[in-house]
């Protein structure tokens, strides 16, 4: 017979003094702590072409570009959470009382594996709209080139597009910012597995 253990439910203050001390990355999602999942070599490859080419075309305008360890606040749905990739207009807004927590992005992206992508298209996704400066999200497949762009129109309006060509050329909507998927996927390689 097996007996359920019963879920602890922790204070986002309880979060943050564990996950301060912490060796390991993880999610807090209305009292839950969740563990974060490793990432694979085409996960942070992925990741990190993404980022540094943003970084760079962002260099000397009025943005910063943070990635996987830099945590992000979602008030309205008591959520802390780590994206792939953040972009947050200057100055940055951290949480009050926090010199470790953003909540002013501007641009998100995840790269999708096979245990997150629904949760990265539904529930996370719904989760950052509530963010009133969100206003674009991308997402990156590392098994196959592909990505999916949600740009915000007007209140409650976005515009999905998406990529699977290595020649496409993502423009994004929020930042002065365009990158080939070519240049998304370079060192990826589809033969590793998850």
């Amino acid at each position: 017979m097996t007996i359920a253990q019963e879920q602890r439910y922790y204070s986002p203050a309880e979060y943050l003094e564990i996950e301060v001390n912490s060796q390991e990355r993880n999610d807090y999602v209305d009292g839950k702590i969740i563990p974060m999942t490793g990432g694979t070599p085409n996960h942070n490859q992925l990741a990190l072409n993404f980022s540094g080419t943003l970084n760079f075309a962002l260099k000397g305008k009025a943005f910063r570009v943070f990635v996987t360890d830099q945590r992000l606040w979602i008030p309205n749905k008591k959520i802390y959470t780590y994206p792939d990739v953040m972009v947050v207009a200057k100055p940055i807004e951290l949480q009050e009382g926090r010199r470790d927590t953003i909540v002013n992005p501007v641009m998100l992206a995840e790269v999708l594996s096979n245990s997150t992508k629904s949760n990265d298209r539904d529930e996370k996704f719904a989760a950052y709209r509530t963010i009133s400066t969100f206003e674009e999200y991308i997402l990156i497949d590392q098994y196959t080139m592909h990505v999916e762009q949600y740009s915000k129109t007007d209140n409650n309006k976005w515009i999905f597009s998406e990529y699977e060509n290595e020649n496409d050329r993502l423009s994004l909507t929020s930042v002065p910012f365009e990158i080939s998927l070519a240049d998304i996927y370079d060192n990826v390689d589809f033969g590793i597995e998850d």
